[in-house]
């Protein structure tokens, strides 16, 4: 099956500023259809040219915003385009263009749609009916997006492109490059060779247990290396969170380089990059942060990337690699960012602060397994913050680190709602790290969610 034939019936979210874009566009594949977001800054042309068969706007606009998003409405329009407008604030666009608040109904293409709601109502039961009605019904696209052909696609794919080519991947133990690394070895075989970094900035015992799963998984074709050195010097004395990553980023490229220069002639780089990456580091939208993937990549790369999960939301990669059969304890491994503890240690990274988190952190996460909680809550850690405070501990007056604790829930990492974990094992999980890391006198829970607050502090 070919890539175009699973994304040909797409549909477009029109982002016009807030952060519904991402539930529509979940929404949208949800009904397996395949689904992009493009910022409403995309020239006309370029929209056009994806050819979808409907788009949809979300978002809050602006006065200043008005006549370019009409020009682009009345631009899809003329080409036969249909257009939900989700959003009080855009009932001046349907009124505007000529269409019908509410009309759901069987109207030739093409006309522009809109409901009373902000698109965040989509989530609430019965509301998923106004899309479902919109891609089926006035747009006619086909349920064909299913984790199950994108395997099948995905495949067909890689060995269309690589051929008898030697590959490497970047295989950091996490759920996305695990699954990226299964997806071409299921493609190509021992033609690939996966390669751990070991950064300096994993979690405690992380390493050992990465190494002898990978190793017994791929055996000859898994390589580790050991570059905590050279990690911890790119990042001596940075404090910014953005120069942390792209340091990372491409700390990273150039490991795997040479590793692939030692291995012969290596073209392709295999990354576990997703959707929400893509979407956070700016790439066509406005910038969250720069994930080291993606905008922590440097120019001057020698391998060409192959990234099998790019348009993957997180949930579509879990269903991904039940499909290419992995385990439960590698599907369901709860995230962790590829710059590690780099970016859950705020301010300057020592080796004292490491060791300081790496501590902590496994405290946290001992109790939470204590208690069960594994499989109930989607990510949980600890953050090593640059304030410290005056404490006492056996009459003794301290002055050492506050420390916040972070657990959320979500389903694809763009939006999170953090978890109500109980008073008693926070009491636990705080008693314990203050009396096993005497450096940390103070503990804080977080209890922001995504947005505004973003999962990683940094």
């Amino acid at each position: 099956m070919e890539r175009d034939s699973l994304t040909r019936e797409k549909l477009i979210v029109l982002d016009l500023g807030g952060h519904g874009s991402h539930i529509a566009a979940r929404q949208i594949r949800r009904l397996k259809v395949y689904c992009e977001i493009f910022p409403f800054t995309t020239p006309l042309h370029r929209l056009q040219a994806a050819r979808p068969r409907g788009v949809i706007m979300t978002g809050r606009v602006n006065q200043a915003q008005r006549g370019a998003i009409a020009r682009c409405a009345a631009g899809l329009l003329a080409c036969g385009i249909p257009i939900l407008a989700l959003g009080s604030g855009l009932h001046w666009l349907v009124e505007e263009l000529g269409g019908k608040i509410q009309a759901m109904g069987a109207d030739d293409p093409p006309t522009i749609y809109g409901t009373e709601f902000d698109v965040e109502a989509v989530m609430e039961p019965g509301s998923q009916a106004i899309l479902e009605n919109f891609a089926h019904g006035i747009c006619g696209c086909q349920p064909t997006w299913t984790m199950e052909s994108f395997v099948e696609m995905s495949i067909k794919d890689i060995r269309a492109e690589v051929g008898e080519q030697p590959v490497v991947c970047g295989l950091s133990g996490g759920v996305d490059s695990t699954v990226a690394a299964a997806l071409v070895y299921r493609a190509i075989g021992n033609q690939l060779t996966t390669i751990f970094v070991d950064h300096g900035f994993m979690r405690k015992h992380e390493v050992e247990e990465v190494t002898k799963v990978f190793r017994d998984r791929f055996g000859d074709n898994f390589i580790a290396v050991d570059a905590r050195e050279r990690f911890l010097q790119k990042v001596k004395g940075v404090t910014d969170p953005e120069e942390k990553r792209k340091r990372i980023g491409t700390e990273f490229i150039r490991v795997f380089e040479e590793e692939a220069a030692r291995l012969g002639k290596i073209e392709y780089l295999v990354q576990g990059t997703l959707y929400p990456d893509v979407v956070e580091s700016g790439e066509g939208t406005a910038l969250v942060k720069s994930h080291h993937n993606v905008g922590g990549l440097p120019e001057d790369m020698s391998l060409e990337l192959l990234e099998p999960l790019r348009w993957l939301f997180k949930d579509e990669v879990r269903e991904v690699a039940t499909e290419l059969g992995l385990p439960d304890e590698l599907v369901w491994r709860q995230p962790f960012p590829g710059p590690g503890l780099a970016v859950r240690i705020i301010g300057e990274i020592t080796l004292e602060k490491i060791r300081i988190l790496q501590e902590a952190d496994y405290i946290l996460r001992e109790e939470i397994a204590r208690a069960g909680l594994e499989r109930d809550i989607w990510q949980y850690f600890v953050v090593l913050s640059d304030t410290k405070t005056v404490g006492v501990h056996e009459q003794q007056r301290t002055y050492g680190y506050m420390v916040g604790i972070r657990a959320v829930n979500s389903i694809d990492g763009m939006t999170a709602s953090w978890v109500h974990l109980s008073h008693a094992l926070l009491e636990t999980v705080s008693h314990r790290i203050m009396d096993e890391v005497k450096a940390i006198n103070r503990v804080v829970y977080d209890i922001s969610s995504k947005p505004p607050s973003t999962i990683e502090w940094e």
